[in-house]
């Protein structure tokens, strides 16, 4: 029998009835002991002998238990009366989103703020491991002050998988009677409806579910009956949001309801800070699925570099900055609503052999810049990291457009013919598909800069973009090329993004005679300064020599005028070679004053904050980069790298992991990862992706030593045994010293951590620009010797 009012459930006295569900009765009741109103959630009388429903009920308190987010309700207490299970838990005021939802749309302002904290919720679920599993507007309660409380984690399962735990959960009431709109059936996703486990992405799928009902005041799919509606949800397209919703929330809503996992939001964080920049105006990126074998972009292998050897006993990368998200991004990374949004797609190879793909690719990238750096208020274009997903694609536009969340296209083809460049260029609107220009070019390929900003101040003046004078005169003031000079440096940057030591060297001996032929060739010297930073970072060759030539290259290609890319070049020599966070930090702001839309820039200085203990800057510098850029794996191993740094180890877990299933050769993403196992006291997941490190930067000798060490004497001995193998077999490589004080400092060894990082600063190690923020140096941080390292890094004490 229901509880009845005044009948007492252990400490609790029952005040009133708040409903009931598949899972158990709610009720108002009175904690005697805290002399506080509580929501108590019982076993239904049908279910009190079911020993299978009560397990249930218990595993709900101990999934939900450990959750602690200002939008998910708490739980305070599980327990057992009378042979009857009980939870305890924190009682929510106000209305639920369903019911609010009877009275139709929301304005959109409300539906991004309450999208954002219904992401949040989520991904601080997800990464504890819980996926709701049942997440709708019925279990969504928003309180009298407008925040929102999600409710009812009872059909929650472990990420990791959970025997007890249905495949699949649907309303029972919802698939037998007809007539009825199912509820909890229609916000499932398509692979729970074929049977297959839900993971976080199928509440990412009801999420979207949600975000169409509050934008259009009704669910996506319907049906009379649970069979008509299931096919629905499997077949039938997303229906079109109202043309008043704007492009960019309809893009995160069309990319939740993506049909295959693969395609939505991989992370509920993806969703939340999507959102928050839609919020701020800036169209938002909509994915498509990750994918092995991809090239690597130019600048992401390149800062990859600089995470592989700094991953072991630390996690390196590069980065950048935000002071506030309001007021220095009105400048920078975020322009107003009115802003037009274009994506430029993948030039296509219109000679069909292969060793032109270098030309080709370089002309989208290059167009790509040169339309990037004008007027970021005006115009916003797409990062190159999402649109060279759609090479060779046979996607139409429109679908392209959706999934990109822009209004516009720019594709065309390129080739080289004899001493000439054949271009041509289409500008299409996606909303129509109509042409809004296109033009055929033949030029000598001495030309090419000129062309490439032609076409981008066409594309301009089409888009009625009125251009400063100073940006006039920039592309008014493109140079000539030798011919032969600028083929060999595109060749050299195909080359450098293989990032193999075999490539790297022949990229050097293509940028070099670049320069032989033309010795005022800016980007052919930024080439040369990547390639040695490119060694440094892999240990080929030690910080001292390299750091002299990246630094000459980089100065030399600034006073050729390439002052973007130089720009970046400066502040990270400034962080990773110099040691110069501070002004490292200044350079970085000066970059995105430049080139604001440079996703990979901003990753940078999210761990440039991170050192500087400006933490909650620098995550929103990552949240930033991955809304402009969310496929490009060089951002998506710095949010990993951001995470660890920010202490937030089970996000880094979920995260590192999801990468490394898509590239599990990353060496970068298996010493975050491992970072981030370690910090967790998960050694044997810790040791494993270290060792695998170890041996991918061919010191097979050190990972079996930590092997060995681990299974002999566990994880003192097994990074103590691997510092100790690698200053003794591989001392004379670089990223050594900073390496073995991270396995010393695991180790308990804190003496010969301080000792091998004095050595690393003074040999200018690649691990160092790191020290603010590694967590395993955090028992250090009160040693005098260690706060002298930081004083003399600039870095807070």
């Amino acid at each position: 029998m229901p509880a009845v009012v005044g009948a007492r459930i252990g400490p609790y006295e029952i005040l009133a009835a708040i409903g009931a569900g598949g899972m158990g009765e709610v009720y108002r009741a009175r904690d005697s002991r805290l002399e506080r109103d509580v929501a108590l959630k019982v076993l239904p009388a049908a279910a009190v002998g079911d020993e299978t429903a009560r397990a249930r009920l218990v595993r709900e308190a101990r999934l939900a238990s450990k959750l602690n987010h200002p939008h998910i309700c708490t739980i305070y207490e599980v327990g057992e009366t009378d042979g009857q299970t009980h939870i305890a838990m924190e009682l929510v005021e106000g209305q639920t989103l369903a019911a609010r939802l009877r009275g139709g749309a929301l304005p959109v302002e409300q539906v991004l703020r309450v999208g954002q904290q219904l992401a949040g919720a989520l991904a601080h679920a997800h990464a504890r491991g819980v996926v709701h599993r049942d997440f709708k507007s019925a279990n969504v309660v928003v309180t009298p002050d407008g925040h929102v409380k999600v409710l009812d984690f009872g059909l929650a399962k472990r990420l990791a998988g959970d025997a007890t735990a249905d495949e699949t959960t649907m309303s029972r009431q919802s698939l037998t009677e007809a007539g009825m709109v199912a509820g909890t059936l229609a916000y499932m996703a398509p692979e729970q409806l074929r049977g297959q486990p839900a993971d976080a992405r199928s509440d990412i799928w009801a999420l979207g579910v949600v975000l169409y009902e509050l934008v259009a005041g009704e669910r996506p799919f319907r049906g009379n009956t649970a069979f008509e509606l299931s096919s629905a949800i499997l077949n039938q397209p997303v229906p079109t949001v109202p043309p008043s919703v704007p492009a960019p929330l309809t893009s995160v809503v069309e990319r939740c309801l993506a049909k295959e996992p693969g395609e939505r939001y991989q992370r509920a964080d993806d969703v939340r800070a999507a959102l928050e920049v839609a919020a701020s105006g800036q169209a938002v990126a909509a994915a498509v699925p990750v994918r092995r074998g991809r090239r690597l972009s130019r600048r992401l292998v390149r800062a990859a570099g600089g995470i592989v050897l700094l991953a072991g006993a630390a996690a390196a990368i590069f980065s950048l900055d935000v002071a506030s998200l309001r007021s220095r991004l009105a400048r920078a990374a975020v322009p107003p609503a009115r802003a037009i949004t274009l994506a430029v797609l993948p030039f296509e190879n219109a000679s069909g052999k292969a060793d032109q793909d270098p030309f080709s690719d370089a002309q989208t990238q290059e167009i790509n810049a040169a339309l990037g750096q004008l007027r970021p208020e005006a115009l916003l274009v797409k990062a190159r990291g999402s649109v060279m997903r759609y090479k060779k694609t046979d996607k139409s536009r429109a679908q392209i457009g959706r999934e990109l969340g822009v209004e516009y296209l720019l594709e065309g083809t390129a080739q080289v013919v004899g001493a000439q460049v054949h271009l041509w260029a289409e500008l299409v609107r996606v909303a129509d598909e109509t042409q809004v220009w296109g033009k055929s070019y033949v030029r000598d390929m001495a030309g090419i800069l000129v062309l490439q900003n032609d076409v981008a101040q066409q594309v301009a003046k089409e888009l009625a973009i009125k251009l400063l004078p100073a940006e006039e005169a920039r592309l008014a003031g493109a140079k000539t090329v030798d011919p032969d000079a600028y083929a060999l440096r595109v060749k050299g940057d195909y080359l450098l993004a293989r990032f193999t030591k075999a490539d790297i060297d022949a990229a050097e001996q293509h940028f070099q005679r670049a320069l032989a032929k033309d010795p005022s060739y800016g980007r052919a010297y930024l080439g040369s300064a990547y390639v040695w930073a490119f060694r440094r970072q892999m240990g080929l060759v030690p910080a001292r020599e390299a750091g002299p030539k990246i630094r000459a290259a980089i100065q030399k290609a600034i006073e050729l005028g390439d002052t973007v890319e130089g720009s970046v070049g400066i502040a990270r020599l400034l962080w990773l070679t110099d040691l110069k966070v501070d002004e490292a930090e200044r350079e970085y702001r000066h970059a995105l004053d430049l080139d604001p839309n440079n996703a990979e820039a901003r990753a940078d200085y999210s761990h440039v904050l991170m050192n500087l203990g400006r933490t909650d800057e620098g995550m929103r510098q990552i949240e930033l980069a991955l809304a402009l850029d969310p496929l490009n794996d060089f951002v998506r191993v710095f949010h990993v790298g951001s995470l660890v740094f920010a202490r937030r180890y089970d996000e880094a877990l979920a995260r590192g992991k999801e990468f490394l299933r898509a590239q599990p050769g990353s060496l970068a993403c298996l010493g975050l990862f491992g970072s981030a196992a370690i910090m967790k006291q998960q050694w044997a997941d810790a040791v494993a992706a270290n060792a695998a490190m170890y041996e991918g930067l061919g010191r097979p000798d050190v990972a079996e030593a930590m092997k060995k060490g681990y299974a002999e004497a566990g994880y003192a001995a097994a990074f103590r045994r691997a510092a100790d193998v690698e200053l003794e077999k591989h001392g004379n490589e670089g990223g050594v010293e900073y390496d073995a004080a991270g396995n010393y400092a695991i180790a308990g060894d804190y003496p010969r951590a301080l000792d091998w990082l004095e050595k690393a600063y003074d040999n200018r190690d690649p691990g160092m620009p790191y020290l603010g923020c590694t967590p395993f140096f955090d028992p250090l941080r009160a040693d005098p010797r260690f706060k002298a390292l930081l004083r003399k890094m600039g870095l807070p004490q």
